[in-house]
Parts: C-alpha cells; structure tokens; sequence
C-alpha cells in the first residue's frame, strides 16, 4: 500500500518525505511493547520514526501525523502499560494482538518472562484497556518429539481457563517450519525435534480446542490457513480487521471514511448501529492466506532479543542481540536499527 506522503522536518532540521498511514503496526517485525516502549513515546513526540525496508536496506520515513489505530503486537506488553495513556493522546484508537504461548519446559522461547507474569500482566492490559481490545494468540502451534497435539491441547487449557473473563478472542496458527530455512536451521542448531503438522493433526487440535471452547465461549480463529476449519466454530481470521476496528471504534470518522465504513446510528425505527461497509481493504503484500488490511508496520528484523527458537524475523540470536545491545536504552535516535 502507498500511504499519502508529506514533508516532515527531521529533528537535525533536514526536510525529508514521510509515509502517513492511518493505520501503523507495532508490530510484527519486532517486539516494540516489550523491547522499545521507552523509544516510541519519545518518537511520537518528535512525530516520526525511520524504518528501513528489510529488503533494500533503503530507508523511509514514517510520520504519525494522520495515524489512527495502532495494532499492537507483543509476548510481554508490561514495559508499555505505563505508556498507554499518553499514546492514546497521540493516537485515539489501538488494540493488542498478545502472543501467549506456554513453552517455558520446552526452550522455545528462551528470554520470554515466566508464564504466570505473562498472564498477570494480560490481565492487568485487559482490566485497564477492556477485554475487547486484548486478543490471545497461542502462535505458533509446534509439533515436537516432546510435544503433541495432547499435549498443545493441556497448554492451550491452562491458559484459557485463566483468561476466560479477560479476553473475547483467541487466534492461532500451525507452524509451517518447511517455509522457512532460517527456521529450520535454528531449530536444528538447537536440537529441536520439530514435526510438520498435517490435516489429521490440525482437523485433531481442532476438534479438541471446540471442546475447550465450550467452557470458554471464544471467538476463535486461525491466522493465515488455509485449512478450513469452520465445522469446529473456527473462522479465517484478519489480525490487522477492519470489521473489529469498525466494532470497536465507530466513533472515528476520519478512520471509519478510510475504512469504507458507513455508520447509522440508531433512531425510532432500529434500535442499533447499521454498519455498511463499501470497501475491500485486504493488504495484497500479505500473504495469500493473511486476511489482514493494510497498515505501516514500524518494526526492524534482527531486533527482538525474545530469541524465540521459530521466529522468522531474526536471521539469527547473535545479529539480534548485537542490535539489541547497540541500541539498549538509546531513546534519542529515529530508527531502532540505526
């Protein structure tokens, strides 16, 4: 997507063209909730940041002078609790999509906080934001020699019956380790015995997680599958929704124009909201199963210092925690990589 551009006044007072998306993510590439709350708060207040394409190395700049929405993405959102209030100053509207996995015994996730912290805290996010605006990811499902779909099953119960009252939604996905070599080698290198899951195993997850789901009364749904799974109550889901953005925030007008949604209000005649909604907004650069709409993902590869055992956005522990270690606590610069 090309986002509308303007020119911004860096903070050296150099004049430079800026994306201004309405939407930005926080993001995918990186923990920004975990890792460099600090660092946003001070770029919102000098109104841009700089992100270099992943690809090219070329860099752009991005301002959050027309942002609406951000959508949050984070395994531990704690650090930027404190920071939401002035945020929400900045930009009116956003949501969490919270990766709460329980791999603690299986070093998957190696400087992740221990799991009850995590619940904790997804709590504490849920009572001060609403539960309506905390999603829970248990992303990604792994198969293992260690772990199977029982197994996944016993994880996935433990941690929805604590966030039952804290959350409407939870999303998941099976791991597709084969799409990704650096993944692959990762786990290899750590002696991770990872099996591929296929339709029996994900039709058997599923089937159990419906049953779960009776006590728990979630909307569930999968992230980027294309497996259908909707005779178990399991929808194809948009982690970056416009539907969820138009439920949550109708208010905005300046968001809801850009998303094509149009809001009636109630009157004597209908007792709620009509919502129409007159465009198609799927982001075409995701993938062909990704049902998200387009956003400005504000994240760096080779940041994220979680040093998860399956993640696709470090090439490797060591570029990360070098970049981590450069950057540590350095809330002045434009750019988290530099």
């Amino acid at each position: 997507m090309n986002w509308d551009k303007i020119k911004i006044t860096r903070q050296d007072g150099e004049i430079v063209d800026a994306q201004a998306p309405i939407i930005i993510s926080a993001s995918r590439a990186t923990d920004i909730p975990a890792f460099y709350a600090n660092w946003l708060e001070e770029r919102m207040k000098a109104g841009y940041v700089k992100w270099k394409n992943p690809f090219n190395g070329v860099p752009m700049y991005v301002t959050f002078k027309n942002a609406r929405l951000i959508v949050f993405w984070s395994k531990n959102p704690k650090p930027i609790i404190k920071h939401l209030d002035f945020i929400q100053e900045q930009i009116p509207n956003f949501y969490f999509q919270y990766t709460l996995n329980e791999y603690d015994a299986d070093k998957l996730e190696l400087k992740v906080p221990g799991l009850q912290f995590r619940i904790d805290t997804f709590m504490e996010l849920s009572e001060k934001i609403g539960r309506n605006k905390v999603i829970w990811r248990f992303d990604p499902l792994i198969l293992t020699d260690k772990i199977g779909v029982d197994e996944l099953l016993r994880k996935t119960e433990n941690i929805g019956n604590q966030l039952k009252n804290y959350t409407d939604k939870m999303v998941f996905s099976f791991a597709d380790i084969k799409l990704y070599k650096k993944v692959q080698t990762n786990l290899q290198k750590s002696q991770i015995n990872y099996r591929e899951f296929d339709e029996k195993t994900m039709n058997e997850y599923a089937a159990g997680l419906q049953q779960l789901n009776k006590n728990w009364g979630f909307e569930i749904g999968t992230c980027a599958e294309k497996i259908p799974l909707e005779n178990y109550g399991i929808v194809h889901n948009k982690c970056v929704d416009d539907d969820l953005m138009i439920k949550l925030f109708p208010h905005d007008k300046i968001l809801m124009d850009f998303l094509g949604a149009i809001i009636t209000p109630p009157d004597m005649f209908n007792t709620e909201y009509r919502i129409e909604k007159t465009k198609n907004n799927k982001d075409k650069g995701q993938r062909e199963f990704c049902g998200c709409i387009m956003s400005k993902d504000i994240g760096e590869y080779n940041t994220c210092p979680h040093l998860c055992e399956y993640c696709y956005a470090n090439t490797s522990k060591e570029l990360a925690l070098a970049n981590w270690k450069r950057f540590k606590g350095n809330t002045t610069t434009d750019s988290i990589i530099g």
